[in-house]
């Protein structure tokens, strides 16, 4: 028992970061009121769950260790219908399991639209996700990051979140006069919100983020699917075939407007598990046809 308790001690001390937590912004956070709203969380043994009312938005480091580190990072957009953040689930345990390859990651506490806190709810969002992508560009040499393999993953509304910013990218929605690329390298989506249009959407994620009547250019404007080009990131999507939540049909449109426009993509369905499937599965199981993909295009050499 205690080979095998050393064992587990130095694997994960070899191999999964030590974390550090960062303020997203270093000054003023744009598009942000003067407000009281408190921060709750969900904690279960000292490790936080989920995050609600999030106004001061974090991004959380992880580094592997530097003889395993291949010099590619993924910043990590955790779901939760944009009105909470699942930061363990699909945070911080899918933070370890990419680190374990040598692959960086940053979880991203995002503001939750809210027009208490915010002038304009529906891009607070974006900003920090463009924000996040901003940062590890510029920690590149820092962190021993290659600064062209940079991507996103988002899991539901974190999901449209990494769509929005893979296919947003050309219009910068923070300061940014350094001018750097806030395009990700590449897109991993799992089980994501891509649509806001009616016969699409989460309707819970779309009146977060929208409010509860959106015009048409807004829903126009967050409809992803309707924003790739040849430029949008090589993407891999997950989804279940029977999701009751987030309709499969927003991964297989996403699919097929990036095939129609030649953009490197791969798509896994699986027949049932609905919403949320992959947090059924060991980490490794569903992830691996993830890093192989990684792999073959080239993203982790």
């Amino acid at each position: 028992m205690k080979r095998i308790a050393l064992f587990l001690f130095l694997f994960f001390y070899i191999n999964v970061a030590a974390q550090k937590i960062i303020n997203l912004y270093p000054g003023a956070i744009p598009n942000s009121k003067n407000h009281e709203l408190k921060e709750i969380t969900e904690e279960n043994e000292g490790r936080i769950l989920v995050f609600k009312q999030v106004s001061k938005p974090t991004l959380t480091v992880y580094l592997p260790n530097e003889k395993k580190s291949t010099g590619t990072a993924v910043i990590i957009c955790p779901g939760g219908g944009y009105g909470a953040e699942c930061y363990l689930t699909e945070g911080s345990l899918i933070s370890d399991a990419f680190v374990n390859k040598g692959i960086a990651a940053f979880v991203l506490k995002y503001r939750l639209p809210n027009d208490s806190i915010m002038f304009d709810k529906t891009i607070g969002p974006l900003q920090d996700a463009q924000q996040a992508i901003k940062i590890v560009r510029q920690h590149a040499i820092e962190w021993k990051l290659d600064p062209k393999r940079i991507g996103i993953m988002g899991f539901s509304a974190g999901g449209h979140l990494a769509s929005t910013v893979g296919t947003h990218f050309d219009k910068s929605y923070i300061p940014n006069e350094e001018k750097i690329s806030l395009r990700p390298d590449f897109m991993i989506l799992v089980y994501p919100v891509i649509s806001m249009t009616e016969e699409l959407t989460h309707k819970g994620s779309r009146m977060n983020l929208l409010g509860t009547k959106p015009d048409n250019k807004q829903i126009l404007l967050f409809s992803n699917e309707l924003h790739v080009t040849a430029n949008t990131p090589p993407t891999w999507l997950t989804h279940a075939g029977d999701d009751t939540v987030v309709p499969v049909d927003n991964s297989i449109l996403f699919y097929q407007e990036l095939i129609r426009n030649k953009v490197p993509a791969e798509m896994h369905l699986y027949p049932n598990g609905n919403h949320g499937f992959v947090l059924k599965l060991p980490i490794e199981e569903w992830m691996q046809p993830l890093f192989l993909w990684m792999k073959n295009s080239g993203i982790v050499n």
